[in-house]
């Protein structure tokens, strides 16, 4: 299990997160949502020790999750990412071997072949000769989603897999999690709008600095619920969520 307690994090006197406390099982697909500058992205930084902790624990299998950061994939937002550099798909994937293999080990035959089905579950095994900038958009988070799989990790961080990806991309990163939730990994993925997929979710957890909500997506996405989150905008997406139609729910 995943446990997070009481974290806090500021930046110079300013609160990034407050007392967020929530704990996640293997096996479960849960989302993060909230509005920009709610401290998505910022939870993540912090749970993988990223950012420094004015308060709080976080643990995995009841031991400080930074002493075993080679048991988790970490799949940052696209925006904080140099696709200018000059490497092809292939040794992106790669990388994910360099911590198990240390840095001057040469990577051998299973090394190749993690990666080689790697590239073949998210389906660009065709453009690893290719340079990562010249890809589109739902390619390059694919690359990044392979080298997250090659990495064999146990907990799966995503910071926005979904945004900016086509529909095939989509289709793919959404299989790719099911199969990942059957497999009994731990996946925590924040996205802006998850739309109709929302129901793939096991949980979610509404964030806004410090944590408002935490539950099924029916329970959390209330109008309480995003007054609260987003300040009276009740609809914080372009597309509708496809819930059980409640009296109190966005739907």
């Amino acid at each position: 299990m995943l446990e997070v307690e009481q974290l806090v994090v500021d930046y110079r006197g300013v609160s990034g997160l407050k007392s967020v406390s929530f704990s996640i099982k293997l096996g479960e697909l849960v989302g993060v949502i909230g509005p920009n500058g709610a401290g998505k992205s910022t939870m993540f930084k912090a749970l993988l020790g990223l950012v420094p902790l004015t308060h709080g624990v976080v643990s995995y299998c009841d031991c400080p999750l930074h002493q075993q950061l080679e048991k988790v994939a970490y799949v940052p937002q696209r925006s904080l990412i140099d696709w200018d550099y000059p490497i092809t798909v292939w040794n992106v994937v790669m990388m994910a071997r360099t911590r198990h293999l240390g840095w001057f080990k040469r990577p051998g035959i299973p090394d190749k072949k993690i990666v080689q089905e790697a590239l073949e579950r998210v389906e660009i095994n065709t453009l690893k000769n290719r340079k990562i900038g010249e890809l589109s958009g739902g390619q390059q988070q694919r690359v990044f989603l392979a080298r997250a799989l090659a990495q064999q990790a146990e907990l799966f961080l995503l910071d926005e897999p979904l945004t900016g990806v086509d529909k095939k991309t989509e289709a793919i990163i959404l299989e790719i999690f099911k199969q990942l939730r059957e497999e009994k990994k731990i996946l925590l993925i924040s996205s802006h709008d998850w739309g109709e997929n929302i129901n793939q979710l096991d949980r979610l957890l509404l964030l806004n600095r410090c944590l408002i909500a935490d539950g099924t997506p029916q329970q959390v996405m209330t109008k309480d619920n995003l007054k609260e989150a987003y300040g009276g905008v009740f609809s914080p997406i372009s597309k509708p969520y496809y819930l059980p139609a409640k009296d109190n729910l966005i739907c």
